[in-house]
């Protein structure tokens, strides 16, 4: 069993979620998703505003949904910890993730043991799907 790695807010699960984890359920043959949801006060502080619906309910609507085998809520302050406890195998970031932590990600992760392998997802027609057009 692999274990694959997403993140995201995923205030509203659209067609471009579904492909983004399709795309890293296909890294492995035998891959276990673990879908991490962004905490409420982390999304307040990355984009400046609270995300439509609560962090409790953005994780319950991708359990209902069956997509994932996981769901986790990420951390409150940093991201590695969360990471630490899935022992994620492969973490595969979407097209538009940026920011402080991909950009020390290898860093951080191999500093607390992991061994995970990252890659970046292809975007899924981003002119359609994404949750800021959605909205």
């Amino acid at each position: 069993m692999t274990r694959v790695m997403v993140f995201g807010t995923f205030d509203i699960l659209h067609e471009g979620h579904r492909n983004l984890f399709a795309q890293a359920r296909a890294l492995a043959p035998d891959a276990r998703l673990v879908v991490s949801v962004a905490r409420d006060l982390v999304v307040e502080r990355v984009k400046g505003s609270r995300p439509r619906h609560s962090e409790k309910e953005r994780r319950e609507a991708i359990r209902a949904s069956g997509l994932a085998d996981e769901v986790v809520l990420g951390d409150a302050e940093g991201y590695a910890e969360h990471m630490v406890a899935a022992r994620p195998d492969i973490i595969a970031l979407g097209y538009d993730q940026e920011g402080e932590y991909v950009k020390n990600l290898e860093r951080d992760i191999e500093a607390a043991g992991l061994r995970a392998r990252i890659v970046r997802l292809k975007p899924h027609r981003p002119e359609l799907y994404k949750t800021s057009k959605l909205a």
